[in-house]
């Protein structure tokens, strides 16, 4: 298992667990698409490429462009 998932960091910063499953994939089907990696990619597979893409806040949601309410601390997340 991916370490940085054991963590609520990640999802915190993304405003939960569906839309942290939302992004990893959008990005891992971009990176899959020949999109370039925004980190120094190694070893990593995609999944772990878009993780820690995230974990360096060199992606994150559009909320804006979504139409989605961003989440802030202390509110609950509407789903």
């Amino acid at each position: 298992m991916i370490e940085a998932l054991k963590s609520d960091e990640i999802v915190n910063k993304v405003g939960g667990r569906f839309k942290l499953t939302a992004l990893i994939q959008k990005r891992r089907l971009e990176l899959m698409d020949g999109a370039r990696p925004l980190v120094e990619r190694g070893h990593m597979t995609d999944i772990e490429v878009a993780i820690e893409e995230i974990l360096q806040d060199k992606i994150a949601i559009d909320y804006a462009a979504s139409g989605l309410g961003e989440p802030t601390d202390g509110d609950p997340i509407p789903y």
